[in-house]
């Protein structure tokens, strides 16, 4: 029981509809080969077949490498690595000075302050006796010194003489780019637990070794020049203000033991702008000073030094094949199939395709559901070919009322020529009339309606012979303009109202049934004159709806004896005559 209740029992299924063509069979597959193409060049080209780790690095560095150097006011100095490597720069980087600017003998006094980070002055009311900003060197004294010349600043109280500002050029140590320095680089997998470094030779070999891409792109032994070469910059001008320069190390490994490859490569580009007249504070500098006591006074050396920062960076993913990827790889691209039967429904949704082809797939795909709010009524006029699809309206009649859609008309031939053929054959035994039921459409299926036809022409007729009736929906004619009514057509009498062969169509359904009505005779007629004028099955589960003058004509040809009838129930009909015509097939 819980398994009826849950649906648990059932299995449902997507209805298909398979269409004959060769141009959209043809683009099928056509597409589906594209897709498939697209889906194995995506699997081979980003090896998407394979289990994914990101490394995991530590890095450490040695520079070597000595220089001389002549320093104004301090004369030649020879640099070591101690020198020239400056304080620590963080993790993953080193730093190598390129240019100096030293002041020497520095004591605590006054002195007048050095333009642009003076102010300049006449006289003592011009500066103010304690101020300081970010920019001064020290605090104000309140009194106007000569500076230079005829110039004059405040006086500060401050660590005097005043650094010098003005920077060497040519860079006192331009010649470090041919310092060179040893990164060394440990790398890990965790996920694969794969351990490996980026120094791939001996001991030997790596002692004589320089990196170069093109015949040594394995060696981790750098040449400074060469590296601030391979991003695209001088040396020698990038010295002079310093900069930022980035070493990437990429490790792309492939660890399957057939194509198992795991080296590293080296790319190099400057990370920080170049460009003085673009960017405030260019380059990269800081300063440091020696502190001695002479005599008694403390004193100190200032040094303001300009240099390179190289960052390195380290990327990596290793990839191992994994069947689990594999398979989620193959049922995620399985979606892409779906793009073939959009863009077909879209095709035969356009103008490619004739308003009819695109009516008759929509019809066979999907299958309309209706409410009791929404219905929709088949008419047939006699002077138009095809079935009209309307929308029950509570304002306008239905003769009045604009159709939704067009649709052939689909006659059972097969039947009508046997039911046809009875008239060969003579008439058959007459049923009595006896008192019936209310007349339904194919079945019990009515409302009350008026006792007995009120005669006289309405508005909406057009063929002059149709009843009034109060309800909009059966104001129906058989004609859509003026001219001959259908009832007045020989094979309306023949085969709608003739007793043997609304006998042989009801032996049709039901070979062994009793006839002892004549209400059955007129139920008879109507769904006799359905499958006439409407065919087996409606387009749009539409109600079938019979014109007011073949209506009374039947009911002329059989009356009821008390003279009253009902009228159609517009939500129940479409399952009656389903089920009437399920029967007969």
């Amino acid at each position: 029981m819980p398994c009826v209740l849950l649906n648990l029992c059932e299995y449902d299924t997507q209805k298909l509809v398979k269409i004959k063509s060769v141009k959209l069979g043809s683009l099928k597959w056509t597409l589906n080969g594209v897709i498939l193409m697209f889906i194995c060049i995506m699997l081979l080209w980003n090896k998407e077949y394979q289990q994914y780790d990101l490394v995991v690095s530590s890095v450490t560095t040695k520079v070597k490498g000595v220089v001389k150097t002549n320093i104004p006011d301090i004369g030649e100095v020879v640099w070591d690595v101690v020198d020239y490597s400056g304080p620590s720069q963080g993790k993953n980087s080193f730093f190598v000075a390129t240019n100096v600017i030293v002041t020497k003998n520095q004591k605590q006094g006054i002195c007048p302050e050095v333009p642009p980070s003076g102010k300049q002055c006449r006289t003592d009311k011009d500066c103010e006796k304690g101020f300081s900003d970010q920019y001064s060197h020290g605090i104000q004294t309140g009194a106007c010194v000569k500076f230079e010349g005829l110039k004059k600043t405040c006086e500060v109280s401050a660590w005097c003489p005043i650094e010098n500002k003005k920077r060497p050029r040519p860079a006192l140590l331009a010649s470090a780019e041919n310092f060179t320095v040893l990164i060394k680089n440990n790398i890990r997998f965790p996920a694969f637990n794969y351990i490996r470094r980026n120094i791939l030779m001996n001991e030997t070999d790596l002692k004589g070794c320089i990196y170069n891409k093109y015949t040594n792109p394995y060696c981790p032994i750098f040449r400074l020049g060469d590296i601030v070469s391979e991003a695209k910059e001088n040396f020698g001008d990038m010295a002079l203000e310093g900069g930022v320069i980035g070493v990437q190390i990429n490790w792309d490994c492939d660890l399957n033991s057939i194509f198992h490859n795991c080296v590293p490569k080296y790319s190099f580009r400057r990370l920080d702008e170049k460009e003085s007249n673009r960017t405030l504070y260019p380059g990269l500098n800081f300063r440091f000073a020696s502190y001695s006591t002479v005599n008694g006074v403390e004193q100190r050396t200032l040094i303001k030094m300009y240099g390179i920062r190289f960052d390195v960076m380290v990327f990596g993913k290793a990839g191992k094949f994994s069947i689990i990827q594999l398979i989620i790889y193959i049922g995620s691209t399985l979606s892409y199939y779906a793009l073939t039967t959009v863009f077909l429904d879209w095709l035969i949704g356009t103008g490619c395709y004739s308003k009819e082809a695109k009516q008759n797939y929509t019809e066979k795909k999907f299958e309309s559901v209706q409410d009791r709010e929404e219905c929709f009524l088949c008419v047939s006029f006699v002077d138009e070919n095809n079935l009209r699809v309307v929308k029950k309206s509570r304002k306008k009649t239905l003769q009045q009322t604009r159709p939704l859609s067009l649709h052939q008309r689909k006659n059972d031939l097969a039947s009508m020529r046997t039911l046809i053929g009875v008239l060969q054959c003579g008439p058959s035994r007459s049923l009595p009339v006896q008192n019936g039921q209310s007349d339904v459409l194919p079945k019990s299926t009515e409302t009350p309606l008026l006792e007995k036809p009120q005669s006289g022409c309405q508005a909406w007729c057009q063929c002059g012979c149709c009843q009034p009736s109060a309800s909009l929906h059966e104001q129906l004619c058989c004609r859509l303009s003026k001219g001959r009514c259908i009832t007045s057509s020989p094979l309306f009498s023949k085969l709608i109202l003739n007793q043997s062969v609304l006998e042989t169509a009801l032996f049709y359904v039901d070979p062994l049934a009793e006839l002892h009505e004549g209400t059955q005779l007129r139920h008879g007629a109507y769904a006799q004159f359905i499958r006439w004028r409407f065919g087996d099955i409606t387009p749009r589960d539409a109600v079938p709806v019979i014109p007011s003058c073949c209506v009374w004509r039947i009911r002329a040809e059989y009356p009821s004896p008390d003279g009253k009838y009902s009228g159609l129930r517009l939500h129940q009909a479409m399952s009656s005559f389903q089920a009437e015509v399920n029967a007969q097939t």
